[in-house]
């Protein structure tokens, strides 16, 4: 008679916990669009989002050179950190000896659990000073920022990456190695296209990791609100152009950088929904 009163209430429990969930996302969406989009009605979707201009002592409000910034220091931080973390998660899985992958497996965790601040100060004081010597100017600008985003996103991209390859059953790469297919191609032309779900995935979340990091961005991006004119000039994206003026905004400029989050948090729903379809296409 004990064990169904104990099932019922795990049962009750898991479902409480769902309907927390459910309500906090629900509770985030509800204050964000209440408060957010009578301030882009006001503005104007057009100027809001197109607008070049973000001077709010002259009430201008245009987020178009945030974007541009979000976009290309996400697209960048992908590109380096990306493929650089599912080719690692191949070699912990596949080629890494038991020892190495332990040890890896550390590192990766220790990864994941560093401060963005601290990555920040680990640009600030190698990164920047790298870039600078490099290509001269300031060293601060959207390069950096991706760089420190690239190395940000590694664990995301390798933990997700790795779960999904070893997920794959082991008689495919047998079946490949049998026909005489050497293990290197057995593993890029079977084994990762049967694991591509879990490697989207893995890129998906790595892009909703780089797109919404502040701080360590704000320490090295430049944060100048103006459209970027390339990879080494200052910019400012959205998630920094809200956490530099929040703290003194009030009224409409208050206001302003609640709609820029409401822009953000339906630009990273795009995201999500693009590479879903990707993943289904395949």
């Amino acid at each position: 008679m004990g064990q169904p009163i104990k099932e019922r209430a795990m049962k009750g429990l898991c479902l409480v916990a769902a309907a927390l969930s459910v309500i906090a996302v629900f509770s985030i969406c509800f204050f964000l669009f209440k408060e957010g989009l009578p301030v882009i009605a006001k503005l104007g979707l057009k100027d809001f989002i197109l607008g070049k201009s973000w001077r709010p002592s002259s009430g201008e409000y245009g987020i178009f050179p945030m974007i541009v910034a979000s976009l290309y220091v996400t697209a960048f931080a992908l590109l380096l950190g990306g493929p650089m973390g599912v080719l690692v998660a191949i070699y912990m899985t596949h080629f890494a000896l038991p020892s190495v992958k332990k040890v890896m497996h550390k590192v990766v965790s220790v990864l994941a659990g560093i401060p963005s601040i601290v990555y920040g100060l680990f640009a600030l004081e190698l990164l920047v000073p790298m870039v600078r010597n490099l290509f001269y100017g300031s060293g601060k600008g959207m390069l950096t920022a991706s760089l420190v985003l690239a190395i940000m996103i590694l664990p995301t991209v390798i933990s997700v990456s790795e779960a999904s390859l070893e997920a794959v059953d082991s008689a495919l790469l047998e079946g490949s190695l049998s026909l005489g297919a050497t293990k290197e191609i057995s593993i890029f032309k079977v084994i990762l296209p049967a694991s591509a779900s879990g490697v989207v995935s893995a890129l998906i979340l790595g892009v909703g990791r780089a797109i919404g990091e502040t701080m360590a961005v704000v320490m090295i991006a430049g944060n100048q609100a103006v459209m970027p004119n390339g990879l080494l000039s200052g910019a400012r994206t959205l998630t920094a152009n809200i956490v530099l003026e929040m703290g003194y905004a009030t009224d409409l400029h208050r206001g302003a950088l609640i709609a820029t989050a409401v822009v953000l948090f339906v630009f990273i729903l795009l995201i999500n929904i693009s590479f879903q379809a990707i993943k289904r296409g395949k």
